[in-house]
């Protein structure tokens, strides 16, 4: 037997429950002297990080916000960010909102504290110190960037994706509150949730799977694929709204530490020439790679279509495997997920840059991860089946 030992890191302190982001001022207080709070101008409209500014009043910390993070971050968002941050004169962040906003803090405070351009960080391991402290408290139940050393940030000369993966990136502190999820509207509920199914699927699957992650992951399919579609039918439903963040916290600590593989490969590019959402893409891809993927690890998408609520009993490890499949497209066809197709990716373009678009999938990383490899020629006829 092969002798191996695996590393697992995560945010010193994740608190989660009803209230967690109130207590936002007791750490705050250990953090720094004055924070930027990081958001977007929607959730500041709606008064969503109301809660947390009562909090850090009430703790004696002062703050200045930044609200101008836009859905998918750029190098010129954060750029603008930083000279918030230097303005302000703050010494440490908070980010409230979905990935985007908890990408653009982890950003900002990698640019506060290393000299550069965030692009000279892409890649994995290029942060030489730590960013300035951050304190994450997610409005969706989906990213898990709250728990992850990892930043997705656009350089829109190049219409490409940047992954910036470093630990010194990782949140101090996560603060998953369920109560500030219940205003999310469908449409997120479906991308963000279907995001961090996906998550949690490629975590189980990956080469670089441990038996920590595969806890954890197997627990968060469960509690989303059992939760999600509440959630997502019934908005204020507490119970559905706790289970599916749970279980996105799950799968964020999961593929924080085992990676994710082919989906997330093929759907960077999608989001970069089609600004299609991140998480909208993966959905529009799983069913189809999940089918390629299944002879790479039979046992493991058995695994998870028993996860995922399928009846698998008296049946062979690969027709349960070939559930998983169903019970993801069942998924997106309940949570109105249209094809690649369907949300308006034009077929002329697509043709076009589906051939650069496999390269890029295969020039991030994530692919190799996956149980069956796939060449160039092997994702290109993906994309056209997922479209």
């Amino acid at each position: 037997m092969m002798t191996q030992t695996y590393q697992f890191k995560a945010p010193p302190v994740i608190v989660n429950g009803p209230g967690a982001a109130k207590e936002v001022g007791n750490f705050a207080k250990g953090l720094g002297k004055k924070a930027l709070l990081v958001t977007d101008a929607n959730l500041e409209k709606i008064g969503l990080p109301n809660e947390v500014k009562k909090s850090l009043e009430m703790a004696g910390v002062p703050f200045a916000i930044f609200s101008r993070v836009v859905i998918e971050p750029t190098q010129d968002n954060v750029e603008e960010g930083l000279k918030a941050y230097k303005e302000a004169g703050v010494d440490f962040l908070i980010a409230v909102g979905g990935g985007s906003s908890m990408d653009t803090a982890k950003a900002i405070g990698a640019l506060a504290a290393n000299t550069g351009k965030i692009s000279d960080f892409m890649g994995a391991n290029k942060i030489p110190k730590p960013a300035a402290p951050l304190i994450a408290i997610p409005t969706t139940a989906g990213t898990g960037s709250e728990v992850t050393p990892f930043t997705i940030i656009t350089d829109t000369a190049k219409d490409v994706k940047m992954l910036i993966a470093s630990p010194n990136i990782l949140p101090r502190v996560a603060l998953v509150d369920p109560l500030m999820t219940l205003t999310m509207p469908q449409d997120i509920t479906a991308a963000t949730g279907l995001d961090a199914l996906t998550h949690a699927i490629e975590a189980y699957v990956s080469v670089k799977a441990q038996p920590v992650t595969d806890t954890l992951a197997l627990r968060a399919i469960r509690l989303i694929a059992a939760n999600l579609r509440q959630a997502w039918s019934n908005g204020d439903h507490l119970e559905a709204r706790t289970n599916t963040l749970i279980g996105s916290l799950h799968a964020g600590l999961a593929f924080a530490n085992s990676s994710v593989a082919l989906v997330h490969g093929m759907a960077r590019p999608i989001g970069a020439y089609f600004h299609v959402p991140h998480g909208i893409s993966n959905a529009s891809l799983l069913p189809t790679v999940i089918e390629f993927s299944i002879l790479g690890n039979p046992k493991k998408y058995a695994d998870i279509a028993e996860a995922m609520g399928e009846i698998t009993e008296g049946l062979s490890v690969l027709d349960a495997a070939y559930l998983a499949a169903d019970a993801t497209r069942r998924l997106n066809d309940d949570l109105k997920v249209p094809t690649l197709s369907g949300l308006g990716v034009e077929e002329k373009k697509f043709n076009a840059v589906v051939k650069q678009m496999a390269a890029d999938a295969i020039a991030s990383g994530s692919p190799g991860n996956n149980p069956r490899k796939a060449t160039q020629d092997e994702i290109v006829e993906l994309y056209k089946k997922a479209y």
